[in-house]
């Protein structure tokens, strides 16, 4: 039986970031959340989840019956009925997969074209159902590849050069709204890898004063360590509030931990100076209501998708020779997959041939033990095999229609004939 791979999810293109908030997975739950996910399918297939700020992708392989299992499972977990689950996912199987596992991982399909975060996010996805027994031979080899192909790309093209990061893109706003960043006091909000590099861009331009406020504080203090900066209780968050400018938040919280009300007393302590809000979490860290707010100015990671296209266009050479890449690597893995696909059918092959011989093997020892010579013994072993390898081929010759005994007889001159001139 062929095997499939497949693979179902949405995207910064299919849903919006409220949907995609739903199904947002954070790291340290993958394990758990793919290991449900399987337990609840037939069959107990292969099965890898991928979950960040631009998509929640499930990838499979087996029985293509479980892609909607899995579309099922999806849509509960979220929340929402599979039929509207089905109005923003999209499913792909075999080829369609390789292609777009290659183009994520090397960035193409980022709404950040060239990023490179995808890339460990999606090492984090294969870590997370490895460790869970979730991810065999064919996922294995399919995420392999897409790191290898991601790897090329980087390599051979320019897709990364003079891209902007989404953390890069909030100091461009601070710098739009605000006269000096020097002159800014800036608080991050978590300390996971999206909060260590925005706080990276906006030390080097020197603000006035960073603070780091965490869940946990240890991680937080470490982070603020490396950039100088100072820490804060995050229950402290609506009490102070008011003392800064620029408020980048990215955590894992299930809810929003910045509230209207909050933000509505900040402004008031502030006399109604203005404020940049950068939320960059999946699900929100701030309530889309404070949006609305005169003077504050809420960007979420779908608004800074026009803030990052710049260069764009300036990069699609890169992408054009991307392409080609990716397109060798489908063709390699779909070759490996079709190889794989004859491997029960050789193992058959060799099962039979072995029950064969061991049996012709028996019978000449029997022969040897009853006072037969050592010829004869062996003409006897060497006819058995014979008959027993060719009794199929005769019987196909024998079919009383036309056109498939045509199609036998080139069948067998192929398998058997093939370099008989050479050999007599």
């Amino acid at each position: 039986m062929k095997m499939t791979v497949w693979a179902l999810g949405i995207n910064h293109e299919t849903a919006p970031l409220d949907v995609r908030g739903r199904f947002a997975v954070a790291t340290d739950q993958l394990a758990p959340t793919v290991q449900r996910l399987r337990e609840a399918l037939t069959g107990r297939p292969e099965a890898t989840l991928l979950s960040t700020c631009n998509r929640t992708e499930i990838y499979g392989s087996g029985d293509i019956e479980t892609l909607d299992l899995s579309l099922d499972w999806l849509a509960k977990a979220g929340g929402v009925s599979t039929q509207t689950l089905r109005g923003h996912a999209y499913t792909l199987r075999n080829d369609e997969v390789a292609r777009h596992a290659f183009r994520v991982a090397s960035g193409l399909d980022s709404m950040v074209l060239g990023e490179a975060q995808i890339l460990g996010q999606m090492k984090d996805a294969v870590r997370a159902a490895e460790s869970v027994g979730t991810l065999g031979t064919t996922l294995h080899q399919l995420f392999q590849r897409s790191f290898t192909v991601a790897k090329e790309v980087r390599t051979v093209t320019e897709i990364g050069v003079h891209s902007i990061s989404m953390t890069a893109a909030t100091v461009r706003l601070a710098g739009q709204l605000f006269e000096d960043i020097k002159d800014l006091s800036v608080l991050f909000v978590g300390a996971g890898d999206m909060i260590e590099m925005a706080a990276t861009h906006f030390a080097a331009k020197s603000p006035r004063k960073i603070v780091i406020t965490n869940r946990t504080a240890e991680r937080g203090e470490s982070l603020a360590k490396r950039f100088g900066a100072s820490t804060m209780a995050l229950s402290d968050l609506p009490e102070r509030l008011s003392e800064f400018d620029v408020v980048i938040s990215c955590t894992a919280s299930t809810l929003p931990l910045i509230g209207l009300g909050a933000v509505e007393r900040a402004l008031k302590k502030r006399r109604h100076k203005p404020m940049l809000m950068v939320d960059l979490a999946v699900p929100r860290d701030i309530e889309p209501d404070v949006q609305h707010l005169q003077d504050v100015y809420l960007y979420t990671i779908d608004d800074l998708a026009s803030v990052v296209q710049t260069g764009r266009d300036s990069r699609q050479a890169a992408v054009a020779q991307a392409e080609v890449i990716i397109d060798n690597g489908v063709r390699g893995f779909m070759q490996w997959m079709d190889q794989r696909a004859n491997v029960p059918v050789i193992q058959e092959l060799q099962q039979q041939a072995g029950f064969w011989r061991d049996t012709e093997i028996a019978r000449a020892r029997k022969l040897l033990a009853k006072g037969a010579s050592p010829e004869e013994a062996l003409q006897a072993l060497a006819k058995g095999l014979t008959q027993k390898m060719l009794h199929g081929a005769m019987t196909e010759l024998q079919v009383s229609d036309p056109e498939l005994q045509a199609q036998s007889q080139q069948t067998i001159e192929r398998l058997f004939l093939r370099g008989a001139d050479r050999q007599r």
